[in-house]
């Protein structure tokens, strides 16, 4: 499958849902991708299934404060330094690329950066949604490991984490972008491709893809039941937003969260009361205090009348939405790998609450 312009607006709104509210502001990374497919290569995107066992899959893709992203914006080297410096490190060359999130940015960069590059990308990824950490990534909630990985910076500064668990290797990246221009391109440890199926989401890409094109085709201000059908989900709300709390979550060791908040919404169907409980993505919905949707699920968030996606930080009282529920990718219900990203995962006390 070759990435065409056509196909921009229908894989951004796809990526844009699977955010859950996160993932990074699309805008940008959808221009540079249009660029690319009108002024070069079509970025090529193979089934995992129709590569050689043996090529080497190199997960990429942006970490740090994403609204830095479209302030201080990319040189174009970044990814390709990222790259190179595990390929040195390894001594493996990368022969497919595969994105470590498809929700938000991270669903469109990697296909940018393989058409820059003269590389595939595999129809996968590492998120199968907008996850906020890189230890929740399936290379790691299957055991696998994110070391090496390799972060390269705007600035130029490149920084190889050779080793150590996978939480070390989250901190010493937030550590490093602390520093540096809030924003970097990471390669990880490269993943054989007939690995890829047991630590990997399979066809997230073709998927988002697909999920985009049926959304825009339901138009503006669709039914509630002609939405729940183009998304493949359920609504669980359509009203207007009467408030927005947001505070620094907890962290750990002394350190403090990413940032925590919650919204609140009136249902216009029967005046029922939604709550969102959010950090950097949409965790946990309850509808007058029942817990009626939770993470590893996609909650996302959409503007009522264009049915663009509101992000956790930009979502404000007096905006009218629509809240749906997406059902999480197969990978992330599995018992050994639902802990990961349950919403104890995150320090609240619910249990799961995923779509029928």
């Amino acid at each position: 499958m070759r990435i065409t312009s056509a196909d921009v607006p229908a894989l951004e709104r796809g990526v844009a849902l699977l955010g859950s509210g996160g993932g990074g502001d699309t805008m940008t990374a959808a221009v540079l991708l249009r660029r690319l497919v009108t002024d070069g290569p079509e970025p090529e995107v193979l089934p995992v299934d129709a590569l050689d066992p043996a090529a080497v899959v190199l997960p990429v893709g942006i970490v740090g404060a994403t609204a830095a992203f479209t302030e201080k914006l990319p040189s174009g080297a970044e990814f390709a330094t990222a790259v190179s410096a595990i390929e040195r490190w390894t001594g493996d060359r990368a022969d497919v690329l595969v994105s470590i999130e498809i929700g938000g940015l991270n669903g469109l960069m990697p296909l940018v950066v393989a058409g820059d590059l003269g590389l595939p990308c595999a129809d996968a990824d590492l998120s199968g949604r907008g996850l906020p950490r890189l230890d929740q990534l399936s290379i790691a909630a299957t055991g696998r490991g994110l070391a090496p990985a390799a972060i390269a910076e705007p600035g130029g500064q490149v920084l190889v984490l050779a080793a150590g668990s996978d939480a070390s290797v989250e901190r010493g990246a937030r550590a490093f972008l602390a520093s540096s221009g809030g924003w970097a391109a990471m390669a990880f440890a490269p993943v054989p491709a007939g690995e890829l199926p047991s630590c990997a989401v399979i066809g997230s890409v073709s998927a988002a893809l697909e999920l985009g094109r049926r959304v825009l085709a339901a138009g503006e201000s669709p039914a509630a039941d002609r939405l729940a059908e183009a998304s493949g989900g359920r609504v669980l709300a359509r009203g207007r937003v009467l408030e927005v709390s947001r505070h620094v979550g907890p962290g750990s060791h002394g350190s403090a969260g990413f940032g925590r908040g919650s919204a609140t919404l009136t249902d216009h169907a029967g005046g029922a009361l939604l709550r969102l409980e959010m950090e950097n993505e949409y965790l946990l919905a309850l509808r007058d205090g029942r817990p009626v949707a939770s993470t590893p699920d996609v909650i996302t968030v959409v503007d009522h009348r264009t049915g663009v996606p509101v992000p956790c930080d930009a979502i404000r009282a007096g905006l009218e939405v629509d809240v749906l529920q997406l059902a999480a990718a197969p990978f992330w219900t599995d018992p050994r790998r639902l802990p990961v990203l349950r919403p104890r995962a995150y320090g609240i006390d619910s249990d799961p609450v995923l779509a029928p």
